[in-house]
């Protein structure tokens, strides 16, 4: 469960991390970053699916300014998955309140 967010930083099960993230079902990914900075794109996502999570919800900043490009969203809901674009703030919300009932990954933009 995602404890807090506010820009350029989330806390989760009391750790706190500063960079942009991917929670899993079992692990959380503190390194993630991708291609194109602000765009998520196919390649960004296409591992994810191996996972077989029930839905992706992305956080997209602070302010939104990552763009999910239709190309990784597309791909996503060809393969029956939930997808869920929303800013961070929003994101963490629809995150707390799925994840406990289904198999969820996060993508999560900390700061703008």
């Amino acid at each position: 469960m995602i404890e807090h967010y506010e820009f350029g930083k989330m806390i989760i099960n009391g750790q706190t991390y500063s960079k942009d993230l991917i929670l899993y079902p079992d692990r959380i990914d503190s390194e993630w970053w991708r291609k194109a900075g602000h765009q998520l794109s196919l390649p960004d996502v296409k591992d994810l699916v191996k996972e077989k999570p029930d839905t992706i919800i992305v956080g997209t900043g602070f302010s939104s300014a990552m763009k999910v490009l239709p190309e990784a969203e597309d791909f996503i809901l060809s393969k029956g998955i939930r997808f869920f674009v929303e800013d961070t703030q929003k994101a963490v919300k629809t995150y707390n309140e799925l994840s406990p009932k289904e198999k969820v990954i996060g993508l999560f933009h900390l700061t703008c």
